[in-house]
């Protein structure tokens, strides 16, 4: 790609992020607008106006760069090694062990502080 390309393609860019501002503004404000109306239609309205943004948002080099990490992280999550539903339990239960573990001593601690500034204090 040359400089001229990115030049030009930066110029309808900025074009086309103008285009979605305005259409996410008239969603906005249509939305207020026909507040009598059903909330049906006014959902229906709202989920058109998206579509179209995120279709134009796509079209620019910003949007192009975030659907192509959107493909990589999804791809990413397809070689994850997952673990199985007994070492989820087995993590779990070591977890919650700790956790009570901790809040015990907490609790002793706690305990323990209280009794001395009782007693200092009388």
């Amino acid at each position: 790609m040359n400089s001229k390309e990115t030049s030009e393609g930066s110029k309808l860019d900025g074009l086309k992020w103008a285009v979605v501002a305005v259409i996410v503004t008239v969603g906005v404000v249509g939305n207020s607008f026909f507040s009598g109306e059903s909330l049906l239609y006014r959902v229906l309205a709202l989920l058109v106006l998206a579509a179209v943004a995120g279709f134009i948002v796509l079209q620019t080099a910003k949007g192009k760069t975030w659907l192509r990490l959107f493909k990589e992280a999804r791809g990413e999550i397809r070689r994850v090694v997952w673990p199985t539903r007994q070492e989820t339990l087995q993590t779990t239960l070591m977890v919650l062990v700790a956790v009570l573990v901790v809040a015990l001593m907490l609790w002793g601690l706690d305990s323990l502080l209280g009794w001395i500034v009782s007693g200092v204090i009388g």
